[in-house]
């Protein structure tokens, strides 16, 4: 049996093309009030969208417990893995790293496991973990895919527009005064991932000048491996940018459904652009 890719569900991989690819992916938890759903398995994200608009409290995300490796591990394992690549989002964001580190050390799994550290997040981890089930198909083992998420991680690439500051304002990722100043003004806040890390990139006064600049932002980095478009709530949206990338660079991106881990402080309208710059 090949080497087994496992992630986390801040992914964002599409189920049809995780199935494709054995890919297992371990959910987060997002809590409404006093209520726990496991991302995916017992909350939809159109379930989640309406919940986020209108749940009278901010809803909050947690990661996966080691426990919830262990059994992924496990059960992975004791089909005859080669060995378990466990591939996640950047430990300066979330513990789901910590978490699978520790199930590492716990587990009863007969295979090796390594845990990787992309510094990304959604389909920036995605498209590492697309690639890494796709070499573990073709034969590669543990460390030929390591050295190749290694280096992806060094190339990839992510930015983002949100419509609104409300939901990173009741996520504490800004202050409720630079929020609402922002919505007064209308404006669009662009971030960028550097060092597994949220930063500024730009802003702009309309929707459509902020998704310009989304689009000019991969323009610019010239030949591209992989791509993908994501999304919170509009789908329409997401498929004209990925058509008109797609005419740029010649690769058809992923589209792809922001889930709750970054819906909560995305909130609806939110658009992104991930890719692996060529070589």
């Amino acid at each position: 049996m090949a080497v087994k890719i496992v992630t986390d569900s801040t992914s964002d991989i599409p189920q049809s093309l995780a199935d494709e690819l054995g890919i297992a992916s371990v959910p987060v938890y997002v809590q409404f009030d006093s209520k726990t759903y496991r991302d995916r398995e017992e909350i939809t994200e159109n379930e989640f969208y309406e919940k986020l608009v209108s749940f009278p409290v901010h809803p909050t995300t947690s990661q996966p417990s080691p426990q919830d490796f262990i059994d992924v591990y496990n059960k992975l394992s004791g089909e005859g893995a080669d060995g378990i690549l466990s591939i996640h989002l950047a430990a300066k964001l979330s513990g789901t790293y910590n978490s699978a580190l520790r199930a590492k050390e716990l587990t009863s799994a007969e295979c090796p496991v390594e845990v990787v550290d992309t510094n990304s997040v959604s389909m920036g981890l995605g498209l590492i973990v697309v690639k890494a089930a796709r070499m573990a198909a073709s034969g590669a083992n543990i460390k030929q895919i390591l050295e190749k998420i290694k280096e992806m991680s060094e190339r990839s690439h992510i930015w983002a527009v949100f419509d609104t500051l409300k939901y990173l304002a009741m996520g504490g990722r800004i202050g409720k005064g630079k929020a609402l100043l922002g919505n007064v003004l209308n404006i669009k806040p662009l971030l960028t991932l550097k060092d597994g890390e949220f930063m500024p990139a730009s802003k702009a006064r309309s929707r459509d000048k902020a998704i310009e600049i989304l689009y000019g932002y991969a323009e610019k980095v010239g030949k591209i491996e992989d791509i993908s478009v994501m999304y919170s709530t509009i789908a329409d949206e997401a498929e004209s940018l990925a058509k008109k990338l797609e005419a740029m660079c010649g690769k058809k991106p992923i589209i792809a459904r922001l889930g709750p881990a970054l819906g909560v402080h995305a909130g609806p309208g939110a658009l992104a652009i991930a890719l692996i710059a060529s070589e």
